[in-house]
């Protein structure tokens, strides 16, 4: 059988609209949109689209739109820039327990220059409490930062909930909504969040781009030091091609979400039910409908999902977690912060489809997991 790609939340293939957007800015339309002269028209009008349909994909106005060269960098922006225009009577920060490193790691950094951070906890699924929020905030409290939708087990946090407490206070609130757009709708005033992270690999967009919503008056500075481009918080020349790249991904976002929301959805869910079907015990991690369309993440019991999808290797694209711990032998910190059992975390397999996947993909790669699951049992206990 052909190799089933059930890795769309480590990264999504490009859709070719996307890349027919692209191309002209890699060949013609070269210049640099800050010069002076007539090169630089088509690539200034071509970000501003980008940075309207982007704007339009989360309810947001053009100009609160920042491009970055990834969400991670976006989340920096957002963490480390605010940290910066704060003084030092604001100088805690809230982070959830289940946060991307690309949230976790700058608020380490942040307590590397002095501040204090809390880590509020999350429930079995995975879901932050609001009053846990609450209960974290302090008078020196100068920033919260919450993920959308979890990049391993796909939980959707009460991100609108959270946000009222957080600016009743005065605190700024930034979300990392990297894994949601393409999936759910996002609406940066029904959230109310002042900061919101784009990751455009994550939907169908290439790698290296990312943005950064900024709501008006929320106070932030740059993080790198240079000229005066995307309103002075990200400096250097603008990577044209790839910021129209991101427009257009997130114009057919938003154009295609609903289909594309039942698509995934029905493909998940298919999934499961054969995988349910055949493997007694089979157990789901994350919420059980606040969850990304996409994304089934289940333990197998007796087994190691390592060792499982080394088995399927050939035949199935997957994880056991977050591809930027691919390489790390330790346990899902997201799974443990949920507290689950060592064996349930052991045997965990992050299954995330996407726009592509077909119904014989999701058939083929359920038979050879329940085929590799039967041969390892037996193995395992003789």
């Amino acid at each position: 059988m052909a190799l089933v790609y059930l890795d769309c939340n480590a990264t999504t293939p490009i859709a070719p609209e996307v890349v027919a957007a692209m191309l002209p800015f890699l060949r013609e339309h070269f210049g640099n949109p800050s010069s002076a002269h007539a090169y630089a028209d088509a690539p200034r009008r071509a970000m501003a689209a980008a940075r309207e349909d982007t704007a339009r994909l989360i309810g947001a106005r053009a100009a609160e739109i920042v491009f970055t060269g990834s969400a991670t960098e976006a989340n920096n922006l957002a963490i480390l820039g605010v940290a910066r225009v704060l003084g030092p009577a604001r100088r805690h920060a809230v982070i959830s327990a289940v946060e991307h490193p690309a949230v976790s790691e700058p608020a380490r950094r942040l307590q590397e220059l002095g501040w204090s951070v809390t880590v509020v906890p999350v429930d079995e699924y995975g879901r932050v409490a609001p009053g846990d929020v609450a209960a974290a905030l302090r008078s020196d409290t100068g920033l919260v930062s919450v993920m959308h939708a979890n990049n391993e087990v796909g939980t959707i946090q009460p991100i609108a909930e959270i946000a009222a407490i957080v600016r009743a206070h005065g605190v700024p609130m930034h979300t990392d909504a990297a894994q949601s757009a393409g999936k759910v709708a996002l609406d940066v005033e029904a959230l109310g969040v002042d900061l919101l992270t784009l990751a455009g690999h994550k939907f169908h967009a290439p790698k290296g781009v990312g943005a950064l919503y900024v709501r008006t008056g929320t106070p932030i500075t740059a993080v790198l030091a240079g000229a005066g481009q995307e309103q002075g918080l990200r400096p250097g020349t603008e990577n044209i091609a790839q910021i129209v790249a991101l427009g257009a991904a997130a114009r057919l976002a938003r154009e295609r979400l609903p289909e594309a929301h039942a698509h995934l959805r029905a493909l998940r869910d298919r999934l499961h039910a054969r995988l349910s079907q055949e493997v007694p015990g089979l157990a789901l991690n994350g919420h059980p409908e606040q969850r990304l369309s996409n994304t089934l993440n289940v333990s197998f019991p007796g087994v190691s999902g390592v060792m499982l999808l080394q088995r399927v290797a050939d035949q199935v694209a997957a994880a056991t977690g977050s591809a930027c711990h691919a390489g790390d032998a330790a346990p899902s910190g997201v799974l443990g912060a949920m507290g689950l059992p060592g064996a349930r975390i052991a045997g965990a397999v992050r299954l995330s489809v996407g726009r592509y996947t077909r119904e014989d993909e999701i058939d083929a790669a359920a038979a050879a997991l329940i085929t590799a699951w039967r041969e390892l049992t037996v193995a395992e206990h003789g």
